[in-house]
């Protein structure tokens, strides 16, 4: 493929770069923020090579290119400057705590990576030394340490550049405002504990390693500076004059009012929770072992840290480490009985890594934002088993003899100088947590995503303001491609879009709610339309029209209403087969140009009638 050739076209017929005003690309669309996008030939664009389609959703002008995006995006790239894109408002209104719930777990998602990594490199430091395989004062203890703090402590950078996309402001601009809130002379002078100001406007002396809220709030900020700053700075001045005053503004903004919020909002919080533990102490940790995901999704823990950190026999800890052994090991919990439950098998390997790490490590934040938060039933199953533990340690007094992170392979932290009464009830809190999550994970159940082979479908999805439309699989089988079937018209899509299923039984049943549309005489294929007008082929067997309707059997005729799961057809798959056919069985959208995507369930999967197979957006 030409691809430069194709992105100068495709660059001509938007307007050039004067209308883009931010450019990127996902999974198999170009997507674009336009100035104006009345100005495009819809028709023009979909005739460059390589174009497969043209779609307008939340404010993006999303061309389909394919698997070669990529080199699609590369080849623009080099005809011009383009910032990320973003969705702009439009769809279906959200809560304000849904759209909160939204913009923390988007901006996280993408750290994820980074956070099981350095959660896991945590976890192999606190074994090491109880195996006796390396000595926690050694020079490679020491380096590892900070392999594992590096995501946690720089989270505010990177969550400045996954926020610049979610909100819109040049990703560099937003890094800069967290490398200044993280910058070694300013951490030395909160560490000094001296006031310092900045034009006479006093900074907070505030923390904001592993900090979530400070950043986006932040940047979110910074989405109106920069739009206001592109409408009344001149052309030939911009390009030195917005960087300089967006990042004096937003500077100073970050470390005298909006950094400093988190913090305050910490410290009442903190100083709220104690009022209560000297009134109520078991509603005082039934709240914090409830509420501690919540705390930590803030990065408001911190503002704990005078409480905690100074653990020892003689000040042990009775509120927050406490607390957060039961939270910890909930969101662990939790994030393996959706591993345990997912039938997508990337989710499955997410949610034990992430579970793994907050039982083990006791790091939470891929467990978190990864599963509990995303799905939220999780969440709030372990909201409940934290704050019921909660009440029990409260009761029990559970304390904390040193500070380290709770979790399974930290138990030790809570051997007290009287007797074994404390561990014990430590492991049985430990104990509690992880088996009342589980089981209410699994009774809550959770909004798991449809599998497919494809995320590119449900970002689209997402992005609008419907869902896709499912065709359930007609037949119990295993799944193959199109492409592998033994027959041109259907391996090379001729037909249409979709997939093939291989029957393990022998009745077909309606895949959707919808008119039979077509009923061949030979029984050996009929045709649907679906309520939303998807047309639908079940192509019974290859060359299978050759028997003449012998082994078929309907149950249905042309015009009748069917509903999901009810009969069709009945063939004697056994006999085909005998008599020396092919029962591969295609299922195809034939209207499949009216739509920008198709999306089949893996490869040979076995299915059944309640299996989505299809996903048409």
């Amino acid at each position: 493929m030409n691809y430069a050739d194709s992105a100068k076209k495709i660059l001509k017929e938007i307007g050039d770069q004067a209308n883009v005003q931010s450019a990127t690309h996902c999974m198999t669309r170009l997507r674009f923020i336009l100035k104006d996008e009345s100005i495009v030939d819809d028709q023009a664009v979909k005739q460059i090579p390589g174009v497969m389609g043209v779609m307008k959703k939340a404010g993006q002008y999303q061309i389909v290119m394919g698997n070669d995006v990529a080199d699609y995006y590369r080849a623009l790239n080099k005809l011009g400057d383009f910032g990320s894109a973003t969705a702009v408002e439009g769809g279906p209104k959200k809560n304000l705590f849904d759209t909160f719930v939204d913009v923390i777990s988007g901006c996280m998602s993408p750290l994820i990576p980074a956070l099981i990594g350095g959660g896991m490199i945590k976890v192999i430091l606190i074994l090491l030394p109880l195996l006796g395989w390396m000595s926690d004062s050694s020079q490679s203890f020491q380096v590892l340490t900070f392999f594992g703090d590096a995501p946690f402590y720089f989270m505010p950078v990177m969550l400045a550049y996954t926020a610049a996309q979610k909100f819109g402001v040049t990703p560099m601009l937003a890094v800069t405002i967290g490398g200044i809130m993280l910058h070694p002379n300013f951490v030395s002078m909160v560490t000094a504990g001296d006031p310092i100001s900045i034009f006479g406007l006093p900074i907070t002396l505030a923390t904001y390693s592993s900090s979530v809220i400070p950043i986006l709030l932040m940047v979110w900020i910074m989405k109106y500076i920069e739009q206001f700053f592109d409408r009344i700075i001149p052309t030939v001045l911009k390009s030195f004059l917005k960087p300089l005053l967006i990042i004096l503004i937003s500077g100073v903004l970050a470390l005298v009012v909006v950094g400093p919020l988190g913090t305050y909002a910490g410290q009442g919080l903190s100083a709220l929770v104690l009022w209560i533990q000297s009134k109520a102490g078991f509603l005082a940790l039934g709240l914090m072992g409830a509420l501690m995901p919540l705390i930590v999704m803030t990065g408001m823990h911190w503002a704990f840290s005078p409480i905690f950190l100074i653990a020892s026999i003689q000040n042990p800890d009775v509120l927050i480490l406490p607390a957060m052994l039961a939270a910890n090991l909930a969101q662990g919990a939790a994030s393996l009985a959706v591993s345990f439950k997912a039938k997508d098998k990337n989710l499955k390997t997410l949610a034990m890594a992430a579970g793994i790490s907050a039982l083990l490590a006791g790091v939470t934040e891929p467990a978190l934002y990864g599963i509990t938060l995303k799905y939220k039933k999780p969440l709030y199953a372990a909201m409940i088993a934290g704050g019921i533990c909660g009440v029990y340690m409260g009761f029990t007094g559970l304390s904390a003899y040193a500070f380290a992170v709770p979790s399974l392979v930290a138990l030790p932290q809570f051997v007290g100088p009287n007797g074994n009464a404390n561990i014990i009830n430590a492991i049985i809190v430990a104990i509690a947590s992880m088996v009342i999550t589980f089981i209410l994970t699994l009774v809550f159940g959770f909004d798991e995503e449809p599998i497919v082979a494809d995320q590119e479908a449900l970002e689209v999805v997402e992005a609008g303001s419907h869902d896709p439309k499912k065709v359930f699989a007609p037949v119990k089988g295993q799944v193959i491609p199109l492409e592998k079937v033994n027959d041109s018209a259907f391996s090379s899509k001729m037909m249409g879009e979709g997939i093939a299923i291989i029957p393990e039984e022998n009745t077909i049943v309606a895949p959707f709610n919808g008119k039979v549309s077509a009923l061949f005489p030979t029984k050996h294929a009929i045709g649907l339309t679906s309520d939303s007008g998807m047309e639908l082929l079940i192509h019974v067997g290859i060359d299978t029209v050759e028997l003449g309707g012998k082994y078929f059997e309907s149950f249905v005729e042309a015009g009748d209403y069917v509903k999901k799961g009810q009969p069709l057809l009945n063939v004697d798959f056994a006999a085909v087969k005998a008599a020396g056919y092919d029962i591969v069985t295609p299922i195809v959208v034939t209207n499949y140009d009216q739509y920008i995507d198709v999306v089949a369930k893996d490869e040979m999967n076995e299915t059944t009638a309640d299996d989505a197979v299809l996903y048409v957006v």
